[in-house]
């Protein structure tokens, strides 16, 4: 015999059951939800832009309206989105690593050009360049990055190697003719692009290397032009330092010069301030000389003239003022009588 059912237990399980069903269902529907979204649009990125292509049905191909960043609505199995990038796109022609850029950045082997003498130059360049129109990317070259492989690296190879060859090797040196071919190559490339949707921006080489066929010939032409360099400048210094030398020697000439002709003016100096000393001297002791034979002269007519005879008897008597004692003869016809006044002064030639 069974024993008595517990009630609350079964419909505590009855309730559990149908409140999994539930969520389950629920969960269902919103995964569902979720798929049906994720497969009914599609998300544009910011440095995208997205072009709608109808697979099936009516109005099937691609249609020409660009859409921009954002959510938009992509009917699944029957329209699809494509999308273009829209910032600045880099090729860059080289097989060094470092120069490669980004991993978003297209890389090839760089080019290898022939100048026009015969040697080869391989050139690492980048063109910089960027999509304008999408619709015209998508319906003349085709989806994806076809634009690259298709369109952008094989015009770029072609139209930079035509260009770039027309130089010499030498004018690779020669950054103006060099940059001259470069706005050839970028009006040319840019003519070829434009008509895909492409816009090039700018091209730049950034290294360029010989072949050592080259490197060897220009390698003896350059020592062989620095010998030239070298010969001419010890020629040159060797005139500049004869002309120094002349310089130097005319110079010691013209001071040596300077000092005999100084030496010569100072003795002429001497000499003539000497003679001007002499001069003045003799004219000094003339005038001294022409003085005292004036003085003489007039105390010689003084003497000559009226009471000169009284003049000389004072003198006489100025003379004899101190003698004491005289012996003179006083007989015969030179003697001399003291007391005869008039015999004396006839005798000294005094008139009375």
């Amino acid at each position: 015999m069974a024993g008595p059912v517990d009630l609350k237990a079964a419909g505590n399980r009855v309730f559990k059951t149908r409140a999994g069903r539930l969520i389950y269902l629920v969960g269902a529907i919103f995964v569902a939800s979720l798929v049906g979204y994720g497969s009914c649009t599609t998300y544009i990125k910011p440095n995208e832009f997205g072009i709608k292509q109808v697979t099936w049905g009516t109005g099937k191909g691609v249609k020409p309206d660009v859409y921009p960043t954002g959510l938009h609505w992509v009917t699944p199995g029957a329209e699809r989105m494509h999308r273009f990038p829209t910032d600045l796109q880099i090729l860059n022609l080289t097989n060094d690593a470092n120069e490669r850029g980004t991993d978003d950045a297209r890389a090839a082997p760089p080019l290898n050009i022939q100048t026009s003498e015969g040697y080869k130059v391989s050139v690492d360049i980048s063109v910089l360049y960027r999509i304008v129109d999408p619709y015209k990317v998508i319906t003349q070259v085709g989806p994806g990055r076809l634009y690259e492989d298709s369109l952008v690296i094989p015009r770029s190879e072609q139209t930079l190697r035509k260009t770039l060859g027309e130089l010499d090797a030498e004018e690779f040196y020669d950054v103006q003719k060099r940059l001259s071919r470069l706005e050839a190559a970028t009006a040319a490339l840019k003519e070829q692009l434009e008509p895909a949707g492409l816009s090039v921006v700018n091209i730049f080489v950034r290294r360029y290397t010989y072949d050592d066929r080259y490197e060897r010939a220009i390698e003896a032409r350059k020592v062989q032009d620095q010998s030239v360099f070298k010969n001419k400048a010890e020629a040159d210094m060797a005139s500049a330092n004869a002309e120094k030398d002349r310089i130097v020697a005319v110079g010691e000439a013209a001071v040596n010069v300077e000092l005999a002709r100084g030496d010569a003016e100072k003795k002429k100096l001497g000499a003539e301030a000497d003679l001007y000393e002499r001069k003045q001297r003799a004219a000094g002791e003339l005038q001294v000389k022409l003085a005292e034979a004036e003085g003489t002269k007039l105390e010689n007519a003084a003497l000559q003239g009226q009471g000169s005879e009284y003049m000389v008897g004072l003198k006489m008597a100025d003379v004899l003022k101190n003698t004491k004692v005289i012996i003179l003869p006083t007989d015969g016809p030179n003697g001399t009588n003291p007391l005869d006044l008039k015999r004396s002064l006839e005798r000294f030639d005094v008139r009375q």
